[in-house]
């Protein structure tokens, strides 16, 4: 059994890095339509008419910047993969065992099996026609794997938080204007953050403490850049825009911004009242609500987002570097700190990079 085992561990590791090994090569040829002189590569040909890289940027600038930040997150998978491979046989080293010996020791000894009422609930959670008994086994070899999963992910960033882990690898960048964008810190900070979001959208609610997280981490050190962009489906999320640029123009669009993400209610007079919880001149907060002026402005940045190919919200640039949806404070976090390291910057003060 335990050479069996050895064996397959063996064949997963030669496979991860062949993997790693087609990856690696495949950068050089794949994420190359990205580099800044390569928008006149032709990549195909019809009749007498070439189609560049360029072209298609703009053609399908959505299906584009996906694609490469598929292609950026699988091969981020199996960098990660060999990375805890490396770090598991270094621990093992360590403790002078083996890495299955090591992953008993730390993992599968401590943990538990699932009660029956645990089991039960689960197969109650089924809504199938077979007993329980019949899946009974089934059931708990997938909770214990589930569990095994869980804790393997836990010892394997136990390890490397105790390890110098610099992941050199980023997302796809673009080209993201600042303009007249609220910033919360220098314009000419060396990291900028810009965020496209919709004060309506549970991800950009969900992902606020994050963003408050790495503002208090990187104090000084970092520029945070607000860009609306108001989904179609949040009936309410155009108008809290307008109503957050109306904050702004007397000077506190942050403080009506956080007050947005946190409120329960979206509506006009809802966000009248908010207005002056935070001492605006309600009269002239109501006409510029009121009147639309700061609409113009919204649809400017809409149409940013749409030429980035934007599909929802939030969305990150950190410094053009593409990070979509609800990133974790690890992920931007360790793309921050890459980037001050690249322009001498120094770290947060809550730890390194990635």
């Amino acid at each position: 059994m335990r050479r069996r085992r050895k064996e397959i561990k063996r064949a997963v590791r030669i496979t991860t890095i062949l993997v790693l090994a087609i990856a690696t090569t495949a950068l050089f040829a794949a994420r190359a339509w990205a580099g800044p002189d390569d928008s006149s590569r032709v990549v195909a040909r019809v009749g007498d008419k070439d189609i560049t890289v360029g072209e298609l940027q703009k053609r399908e600038p959505a299906k584009m910047l996906d694609a490469a930040y598929k292609y950026y997150s699988a091969e981020k998978q199996v960098i990660e993969e060999a990375i805890d491979n490396d770090i598991l046989e270094e621990q093992a080293k360590k403790e002078h065992v083996t890495v299955d010996q090591l992953l008993e020791r730390h993992v599968r000894s401590k943990i538990k099996a699932p009660s029956e009422e645990a089991l039960k609930v689960y197969w109650e959670g089924l809504e199938t026609d077979q007993p329980y008994e019949a899946l009974k086994d089934k059931i708990k070899d997938h909770i214990r794997q589930g569990r095994e999963r869980k804790a393997m992910t836990e010892y394997a960033k136990s390890l490397r938080d105790q390890t110098t882990v610099v992941m050199l690898l980023t997302p796809p960048k673009e080209d993201v204007a600042i303009g007249d964008a609220p910033i919360q810190g220098s314009r000419d900070a060396a990291v900028k953050v810009v965020e496209f979001a919709d004060y309506e959208c549970p991800y950009c609610r969900k992902v606020e403490p994050t963003l408050e997280k790495l503002r208090k981490a990187y104090v000084g050190k970092i520029a945070f850049v607000f860009k609306d962009y108001p989904l179609p489906m949040h009936k309410h999320a155009e108008k809290a825009a307008e109503a957050a640029r109306c904050a702004s123009e007397q000077g506190k669009f942050w403080d009506f911004h956080d007050k947005l993400f946190s409120a329960d209610s979206l509506e006009i007079a809802e966000m009248k009242t908010y207005a002056r919880s935070i001492n605006l001149d309600g009269a002239k907060f109501d006409k510029c609500l009121d009147s639309g002026a700061q609409a113009a402005g919204i649809q400017k940045d809409q149409a940013e987002g749409a030429k980035l190919g934007l599909t929802g919200t939030p969305t990150f640039f950190v410094n053009g570097h593409f990070i979509s949806g609800n990133a974790s404070y690890e992920a931007l976090r360790g793309l921050v700190d890459q980037e001050l390291a690249e322009s001498g910057g120094n770290k947060s003060s809550s730890g390194g990079g990635m």
